[in-house]
């Protein structure tokens, strides 16, 4: 299996299924000399981790991260930063009727084909057990860029949405929250709606905002390589994205060029930013937002039609510890895949 390192200049490669012994990854490319906030890195995998509310998977895990190599005396040396999550409470046995059915809207069909062998084991590698390697990592990245300030929440789940623009918006009431929305009276509204949608054994889907303030002019590298191609790609990475726009987004289809330009003012700043911060694929100084659509979850605690790895036609059972939504749980994610994008491009430019 190729493909399992992120970036250019800061790189991330990652290994560990959801069911094996642990799950990690390497971090090269760090600067040296710089003092880690251990205890920011533990809480941003701590906004992520399974077990954090009635919402989310009851699958129990501590997600305490062990540093391998590349510090010493709290400050990075330089060389690649190695790490280590142990994996302490699977229940593999949850997914021994698994072993030849593919679930719907799943991996396990394509991994079967592609590699001709699969673990089971909740996905594998295929699962987003693998996204606390990318948090962390994240999280250093944020120390990278420490002016810059980035701020994910949930905006949407199912039809109800944060009806206000995001500079009305407190981000420091995001984690007040198990929805992860900033806004009271909508995150009550959406944490009904998952309780709902959980008790009858189904799965509802979401949008994740993302707001970065304080953004340097001129990060990004034009034609292959433009900011908003690699931040489309890092949230495509994420499991369950289905659809990622910034600015003005797919509105922009239905205006006219004499609404959409962002006109410019004597300082060199914008009178709006119907762009999201990027033009010609680069960082303009404004801020940078962007929305992040996932998908319903696939598992589905009731019974599905599939087919097993015959062709023969099976009932999938739904059993297993899983997300009813899984757009709370992804706001740290979007947020670190964010500052892995950012940190890579202010690193070719410092």
């Amino acid at each position: 299996m190729a493909h399992n390192t992120f970036g250019n200049r800061l790189t991330l490669t990652t290994f560990g299924e959801s069911h094996g012994k642990a799950i990690g990854g390497i971090l090269d490319g760090c600067p040296s000399g710089l003092t880690l906030d251990f205890d920011a890195i533990q809480n941003e995998l701590n906004r992520r981790k399974p077990g954090q509310s009635k919402l989310v998977t009851q699958r129990k895990e501590n997600d305490k991260v062990q540093f391998l190599s590349g510090i010493f005396e709290g400050k990075t040396t330089g060389a690649s930063i190695g790490f280590l999550i142990e994996n302490s409470n699977q229940k593999s046995k949850d997914y021994n009727h698994l072993k030849d059915v593919y679930r719907p809207s799943h991996a396990d069909f394509t991994y079967d084909k592609k590699y001709g062998h699969r673990d089971y084991r909740g996905g594998g590698r295929s699962s987003a057990r693998e996204t606390a390697n990318w948090v962390v990592a994240g999280a250093i990245a944020k120390q990278i860029i420490k002016d810059i300030q980035i701020s994910a929440f949930t905006s949407t789940v199912g039809a109800i949405t944060i009806d206000k623009p995001y500079q009305k918006i407190d981000f420091s009431k995001t984690d007040t929250n198990d929805v992860k929305c900033p806004d009271a009276k909508t995150a009550k509204k959406m944490i009904d709606l998952i309780k709902k949608v959980k008790s009858e054994g189904d799965t509802i889907g979401g949008k994740i905002t993302c707001v970065v303030q304080n953004v340097p002019i001129g990060l990004g590298e034009p034609i292959f390589n433009k900011l908003q191609a690699q931040l489309a790609k890092a949230m495509f990475t994420i499991n369950a994205v289905k659809g990622f726009e910034y600015g003005t987004g797919f509105c922009a289809a239905a205006m006219k060029g004499s609404e959409h330009n962002d006109l410019f003012t004597t300082d060199g700043t914008t009178q709006s930013n119907l762009s999201g911060g990027i033009q010609g694929g680069i960082s303009n100084g404004m801020d940078i937002y962007f929305r992040v659509g996932f998908k319903p979850v696939a598992t589905l605690m009731k019974d599905q039609e599939s087919i097993d790895k015959n062709g023969n036609v099976v009932i999938v059972k739904g059993k297993g510890r899983h997300d009813a939504c899984v757009v709370p749980r992804a706001v740290p994610i979007v947020e670190a895949m964010t500052a892995l994008v950012l940190a890579d491009f202010w690193l070719l430019d410092n």
